[in-house]
């Protein structure tokens, strides 16, 4: 849920915030607003390459009816990465990159469960989308048990460049798919690996499934025919740390 607590209003704290570098997570931006402090703030939303929303006033007024004048932003919890930086140190330190990424996921106790999973047994980093995936609140921390203080996040704008340039960099892209991926203990999951997992509505995108290298699923013997995604995400992650320790 989004609360006042959480976010900063109005033009000029906005401004002030980028400016001192501040991550903004989130930004909701009234329609038809102008004048000389809007199109200072959207230099500076184009110049840091924040991603922005324009949205009904009555929008904002959800959240807040303070002298918000039309702007209202969320701080990111974390300090976000980019895994064309991240990657090369990981080989660097002699190690297989574990890499988990988040396609559409936008539950944050979902979210926040999967990356203390992702913690705990092994990975380097977690991939989420700019735009559709869950927001790290101090919820999804919470979820996390911490882990999010952890694991670097690292937030791209395409899933499909992202995981192109994982593929080009020597990672096998590896796809959760209940309707037609391969058992996965019968898959070889060692080596550098990005696992791709998908919202429970929607899956994983198709764009994406056609670029796996594996698709795996987790057999199932029960009447429930499918699992929470944060609990796959976890089967998955440990069959993946099984497989290299073995």
């Amino acid at each position: 849920m989004q609360r006042e607590s959480d976010c900063i209003f109005g033009l000029r704290p906005v401004i002030e915030a980028i400016r001192a570098g501040k991550q903004v997570d989130r930004l909701l931006i009234r329609q038809g607003l102008q004048g000389a402090l809007y199109h200072e703030l959207m230099t500076e939303v184009r110049k840091h390459g924040i991603v922005y929303q324009i949205v009904p006033v009555e929008r904002i007024e959800i959240v807040t009816r303070k002298n918000h004048q039309g702007v209202l932003a969320w701080l990111s919890i974390v300090e976000y990465q980019s895994i064309a930086n991240l990657l090369p140190m990981i080989f660097e330190k002699g190690e297989d990159p574990l890499l988990i990424a988040l396609d559409g996921v936008s539950d944050v106790r979902n979210f926040g469960a999967i990356v203390r999973s992702a913690e705990c047994l092994g990975a380097h980093a977690v991939i989420i989308p700019e735009k559709g995936s869950a927001r790290i609140t101090a919820d999804a921390v919470k979820t996390s048990a911490g882990a999010l203080n952890i694991l670097p996040v690292c937030r791209e704008k395409s899933m499909l460049k992202t995981a192109e340039y994982l593929r080009e960099s020597g990672l096998k892209i590896v796809c959760a798919d209940e309707g037609s991926g391969t058992p996965a203990q019968e898959c070889d999951l060692k080596g550098p690996v990005v696992l791709v997992m998908g919202s429970e509505e929607k899956g994983i995108s198709r764009e994406l499934l056609n670029l796996a290298d594996i698709k795996i699923r987790i057999p199932m013997s029960g009447k429930i025919e499918s699992l929470n995604v944060s609990v796959a995400s976890g089967i998955l992650l440990y069959e993946i740390a099984r497989q290299r320790r073995s």
